[in-house]
């Protein structure tokens, strides 16, 4: 069964009461393989799936920034940031989407190169490598090459020790990537999919890049990390779904002056944010990637409600669209 989320302006998350009668976890570990995806999940809706809403800074309760698009039975992931991978595979189950069993994964498209949007790629790349059916795709900034080359030296003892025992390898390959170092425009299209990277204002981080993804029946863009940007305002007109990173305004007075001034230059207030939205007018709009400094996590609703009128929810890992 596939499960859309039930949200409204006035709640801040997924309703939990739905998730409880979703499809459960098998009792053990199960080798998943597949020949393609079903007739079910070719006709199945564009689905978005939250994998992660955290930042750098540790949290029990958030994974590193990380968004699935499941499209005609394939995962587009938007950054796989630190637990990404776990809670792919935790969604697999509960939403029943085969796609995101990790070694299933096809496409991975990364923001920027920061750590906290980065840290699961190698456990992405050799979860089941052997058995991945296919090369994984990679697409990013520049440093994409060079962070998979370090990431392939780091593995070799995994990969030697498995091709030279006896365990069978049935793809010996699958640990290798095809990686496309991306520039503003067009990155990806299949079908009716298509994927666009525009550069955003993550202060000196250059270039950074939010992602447009168009299907035939939804329109969603991800931010990644970024202060205010036209280029942003302009690609978010009108979309289905508008998936931003924010920090809150009052977190954000509790601050050095030091840290106001580098936030500011990185990412969008929480005020700020409504006043691109009131703007941009989306379906929805999705906070990720929230800082809060201190101050209760829905304050940071209040702070966005204050200039935005639309609806407007702050996702919690695991939430689907």
């Amino acid at each position: 069964m596939l499960f859309v989320a039930i949200f409204s302006s006035l709640v801040s998350a997924c309703d939990s009461g739905n998730k409880e009668s979703m499809a459960k976890p098998p009792a053990s570990a199960v080798v998943e393989t597949r020949d393609g995806p079903s007739k079910d999940e070719l006709a199945a809706a564009t689905q978005v799936v939250i994998l992660g809403t955290g930042t750098p800074i540790p949290d029990a309760n958030r994974a590193g920034a990380s968004i699935a698009v499941i499209h005609k039975g394939q995962a587009y992931v938007f950054d796989i940031g630190a637990g990404a991978v776990r809670n792919a595979t935790r969604a697999r189950y509960r939403y029943d989407i085969p796609s995101l069993y990790p070694s299933q994964i096809c496409c991975v498209f990364v923001t920027h190169m920061h750590g906290d949007h980065t840290m699961d790629y190698s456990e992405l790349v050799y979860t089941l490598w052997w058995r991945r059916p296919g090369q994984l795709q990679a697409f990013g900034p520049p440093g994409m090459r060079e962070m998979t080359s370090g990431m392939t030296a780091m593995m070799a003892p995994d990969v030697r020790t498995r091709t030279s025992s006896a365990q069978p390898v049935p793809n010996p390959e699958g640990y290798k990537v095809s990686v496309s170092e991306i520039e503003d425009g067009f990155v990806f299209e299949k079908g009716d999919l298509r994927i666009e990277a525009f550069e955003v204002n993550h202060g000196d981080i250059r270039p950074a890049f939010g992602y447009r993804i168009t299907t035939g029946d939804k329109s969603i863009v991800i931010s990644g990390d970024t202060a205010y940007s036209d280029r942003l305002l302009e690609m978010a007109r009108g979309v289905d779904i508008l998936i931003h990173e924010v920090i809150s305004d009052s977190g954000l007075a509790k601050n050095s002056p030091g840290f106001q001034a580098y936030h500011r230059k990185s990412h969008t207030p929480a005020s700020e944010l409504g006043r691109l939205a009131s703007e941009a007018r989306p379906g929805l709009l999705v906070l990720y990637h929230g800082l809060y400094y201190g101050v209760p996590e829905n304050i940071i609703v209040d702070e966005v409600r204050s200039t935005y009128d639309g609806p407007v929810v702050l996702a919690n890992d695991l939430d689907i669209f």
